[in-house]
């Protein structure tokens, strides 16, 4: 066993003596030893039940034959870091936490790690740690949040960050908007729609690294932690068949992956995550492999932000284990592609079934024949840019317009609110990409006020920053190079011309070729805000959005 380096033998003597300080005893020291990493903490809904979801691993683990062992690792909340300073700070958050949980499976040589995450940058950084470390290992969510109600109508997170835009602009009172607040998150998981922690949970489980029910069980319902208690007992026969990581997350796992992500709709995000997590199992995930899987994926669920399905009702319509059944009548899914139940994909789909098809849509009458993201590219983003194609209005798909251009987000947020943004504006918010940022914040605050203020469907938003999962409306993100690395997004000035034609995959500044040279000459980029600490450091080591924004070296 791998834990034998820290317990075996004469010279591991002392080793032992700390274990028993600890008041383990012999017969749980020559048991398998499986790390159990919990992001659990007070500021997280997502994350302020993990320890109950962590005591029913455990007791899988125990159940199973083996000893496991609880450490812990950081996490930020997305929402409400939201919209100031502190939003810099997540998306360097996901390396972090892949440090961490490489530090403590090394410094302690665990046989096997069950990783528990819930929201955004989480479960990114613990699937970049797996695939890393490749020891065994499952993954076990906390499971997505109920959808809130007020006034007969189904509300999540995004009502209330939209419900700002709307008193700004006198379509709601102050006091609908309090109680708004009070009811659209009404527990602990994840936050309820297709947003960042959902897409990536849901991706978890179509990579085959979670347990089918992974991605849509919620948080609150009684088979979330019999789940639990499962991928810990499953835990141990992984080990015992040393079945790794990198034996399951494939090239053709995170092709099912992609395929799912198309066809669910879900964040943009997961296009900066899969190639990073990708990347540490030695796997090259290219940007124009996701527009290839989405010309062949049709869109069949419209959850929110797209439509008015949440998580709660994915589950009980049959979940992904439903949403890859559905799709594999196309093909696009991998059958033989081994996951962390012991079985390949194909035998874990024999007698799935649909139970409401006004949440998963046949492939046959779909939202959409594509995907539910798109990769554009042209001269504002060479390297290219990402949409989510399924939650832009029709309307909107393609847009020409004048650019309103912003080196910050909040410059842009005052003056949505402030009434100076019309309809067939194009907002363009730069210096916000990872380097720039530094840390590539999400902008929807800015998405949000759009919608509230009743733009959504007449003004267009284009970033080098990224959008949360919660962002609806023509909202392009991740333009690559982002300006801080020279990128021409840089180089565009107040009234600029710019066309998005989302099915062409095209983005373009309507500059003469000799306009834009002669800016690129007297172009210099403004150098990251931030000095000093962590951010700093992150400025100097990050890559571009498009290789999914991971460390040089």
């Amino acid at each position: 066993m791998r834990s034998d380096l820290m317990k075996k033998g004469l010279e591991r003597a002392p080793h032992r003596s700390l274990f028993k300080a600890m008041g383990y005893t012999d017969e749980e020291i020559s048991r398998p030893l499986i790390g159990v990493a919990n992001s659990a903490n007070q500021i997280v809904p997502g994350h302020v039940h993990l320890d109950m979801i962590v005591d029913d691993v455990k007791a899988g683990i125990r159940m199973a034959g083996g000893t496991p062992i609880e450490f812990s690792t950081i996490g930020v909340c997305d929402g409400i870091a939201m919209g100031h300073a502190g939003m810099k700070y997540s998306l360097v958050s996901r390396e972090l936490i892949a440090d961490s949980v490489e530090i403590m499976a090394t410094a302690h040589p665990f046989d096997g790690l069950v990783l528990v995450p819930n929201c955004d940058k989480i479960v990114p950084g613990m699937l970049m740690a797996a695939l890393r470390l490749n020891i065994p290992s499952i993954f076990i969510s906390g499971g997505p949040m109920m959808a809130g109600s007020t006034a007969g109508k189904t509300v999540d997170l995004i009502s209330v960050f939209e419900g700002v835009g709307k008193v700004k602009s006198g379509s709601m009172t102050e006091e609908e908007l309090k109680l708004l607040e009070d009811c659209a998150c009404p527990g602990c998981g994840s936050c309820s729609g297709m947003f960042t922690a959902n897409s990536m949970n849901c991706v978890t489980e179509a990579l085959g690294l979670g347990l089918p029910g992974n991605g849509a069980v919620p948080a609150v319902h009684a088979a979330r932690r019999r789940l639990a208690k499962s991928a810990g007992m499953k835990i141990m026969n992984l080990v015992m068949k040393g079945i790794l990581p990198r034996d399951i997350a494939t090239l053709d796992a995170f092709k099912n992956a992609i395929a799912v992500d198309m066809a669910l709709g879900c964040s943009t995000n997961t296009v900066l995550h899969i190639p990073a997590i990708a990347h540490e199992a030695g796997i090259d995930v290219d940007l124009a492999l996701f527009n290839e899987i989405s010309e062949k994926t049709p869109n069949i669920c419209h959850l929110s932000p797209a439509g008015p399905h949440h998580l709660e009702d994915l589950d009980m319509a049959g979940g992904i284990q439903g949403v890859m059944m559905e799709i594999s009548k196309l093909g696009v899914i991998h059958p033989e592609s081994m996951t962390v139940t012991g079985k390949t994909v194909g035998e874990n789909l024999k007698g799935v079934k649909i139970e409401n098809r006004k949440v998963i849509r046949s492939v046959e009458d779909p939202y959409s024949s594509i995907g539910g993201i798109a990769i554009l590219k042209g001269n504002l983003a060479p390297d290219g840019a990402v949409v989510k194609q399924s939650a832009v209005a029709p309307d909107m798909l393609i847009n020409e317009g004048p650019a309103r251009v912003f080196e910050s987000e909040e410059e842009s947020i005052e003056a949505i609110l402030g009434g100076q943004i019309h309809p067939g504006d194009i907002v363009v918010i730069r210096y916000e990409g990872p380097k720039g940022g530094p840390g590539m914040r999400e902008m929807l605050s800015p998405t949000s006020a759009i919608a509230g203020m009743g733009l959504d469907n007449s003004v267009a938003l284009i970033t080098d920053g990224r959008f949360s999962g919660g962002t609806r409306g023509a909202a392009i993100g991740h333009i690559s190079p982002e300006a801080a690395e020279g990128g021409p997004i840089g180089l565009v000035k107040e009234g600029d011309i710019i066309l998005i034609d989302i099915p062409e995959k095209k983005i373009t500044l309507k500059v003469g070729n000799e306009e834009i040279d002669g800016r690129k000459r007297n172009f210099n980029p403004r150098p990251p805000a931030i000095t000093s600490g962590c951010l700093a450091r992150y400025a100097r080591l990050v890559t571009s959005a498009s290789t999914g924004a991971i460390f040089k070296g």
